[in-house]
């Protein structure tokens, strides 16, 4: 129980950066593969409670002690979705294009509703989760297998 929640701990905490890190994590140390979706959706959540709840004291108080270089500019793409499927579009593709963070910034720079951006985002990445675990657990060694031969393992 132990190991499972020691080798659980490196796999939330690069969810939270990146989506993806996840379920290959989770497959690279072994992890069972409910353990697996469970730890990536923690960690993906974990940014979207902290981004949603403390962005704007983080852009008051943190981020206004460092000097502003430029404003960057939003993605035109971004725009077309957001324009087309609003939150939901957002939702949906943040674990596959966007990070947990880029997304949740995203949505919460639109001045959606909290209860929303929680929803969409716990439905999106556990639907993500889940496909992208099964297909990585489902699909490893013969990936792996396929490196090997290839010479890039």
């Amino acid at each position: 129980m132990l190991q499972e929640f020691l080798k659980a701990v490196p796999v939330y905490f690069s969810s939270m950066l990146k989506f993806i890190f996840g379920p290959a994590g989770g497959y690279a140390v072994g992890l069972h593969l409910f353990t697996t979706i469970l730890t990536t959706v923690a960690g993906t959540m974990t940014v979207v409670v902290v981004l949603t709840y403390f962005g704007h004291w983080m852009r008051n108080t943190v981020f206004a002690r460092f000097p502003r270089k430029k404003v960057l500019k939003r993605s035109p793409a971004l725009d077309r979705i957001w324009k087309r499927y609003g939150l939901l579009g957002i939702a949906a593709l943040t674990p596959l294009l966007l990070t947990p963070i880029g997304g949740t910034l995203l949505a919460v720079s639109s001045g959606s509703p909290r209860e929303k951006i929680f929803l969409y985002m716990l439905i999106s990445s556990s639907v993500w989760a889940s496909v992208i675990s099964m297909v990585i657990y489902l699909l490893g060694n013969e990936l792996k297998a396929l490196l090997t031969q290839l010479g890039l393992l």
